[in-house]
């Protein structure tokens, strides 16, 4: 698809881009089934709910089959709102857009499985919602896509692996570095403090609580961007 969409970029000779390397480098976003086992093995079950935040799908009904079967759940903003209250955005990707963002940022789970500004500024964001507490899972994809590639790996095992990896995910989202730790590869908005001047100067204001149920094994809904 995005050969079709960026002819130029792809036959340019002196940026050759080899597709098999950028997958064992992580680099290229995750299938829908991928998802569907990663949050599988990470412990979600069939009655989590789940909001796929993004544009158009890849022949979306032959790849989002598996991932529908295993979550049975899975809504989009054409699937909640009418043609009618969807109109005023229609002609407007960044409106589009904000409407994935707000979803996603008040949902108890937030998953990306792909790079780009939209989930650097909803990590950042976040940090400051449901008293400092909200989950966003940032999968290990280097090392997930080995495991996905392991024709020999029993469930039980690939369970392990993706409950270590959640694990993980929830001790770095409780880390914000010190100023003396940021460089050019930390993201600004990703990390919003210190830097941020206004939440400096007001950071209760950020600090929204948003009611959930605490009854509920897994999250009552879980985005994925």
């Amino acid at each position: 698809m995005r050969e079709k969409g960026w002819g130029r970029k792809f036959k340019r000779k002196d940026r050759p881009i080899y597709a098999g390397l950028n997958r064992i480098d992580g680099k290229c976003p995750l299938t829908p089934l991928e998802v569907g086992m990663m949050l599988r093995g990470m412990g979600f079950d069939n009655n989590t709910s789940i909001y796929l935040a993004s544009g158009k799908l890849y022949h979306a009904e032959r790849y989002l089959a598996p991932l529908k079967k295993m979550f049975p759940f899975i809504y989009t903003k054409e699937s909640l709102a009418t043609p009618e209250e969807l109109a005023p955005f229609m002609a407007y990707s960044s409106r589009l857009a904000a409407l994935d963002y707000t979803v996603c940022l008040f949902s108890e789970v937030f998953v990306t499985t792909q790079g780009g500004n939209f989930p650097h500024f909803l990590m950042g964001h976040r940090r400051f919602i449901y008293g400092g507490h909200s989950k966003t899972i940032k999968p290990d994809k280097q090392k997930l896509v080995l495991l996905l590639q392991d024709v020999g790996i029993s469930w039980r095992d690939f369970k392990l692996q993706m409950g270590a990896m959640l694990l993980e995910n929830n001790r770095k989202g409780m880390i914000i570095p010190r100023v003396k730790k940021f460089n050019r590869k930390t993201s600004i908005y990703t990390f919003p403090l210190p830097e941020c001047g206004c939440l400096q100067q007001s950071n209760n204001s950020t600090a929204l609580e948003v009611p959930r149920s605490s009854s509920a094994p897994y999250p009552n809904l879980l985005t994925s961007r």
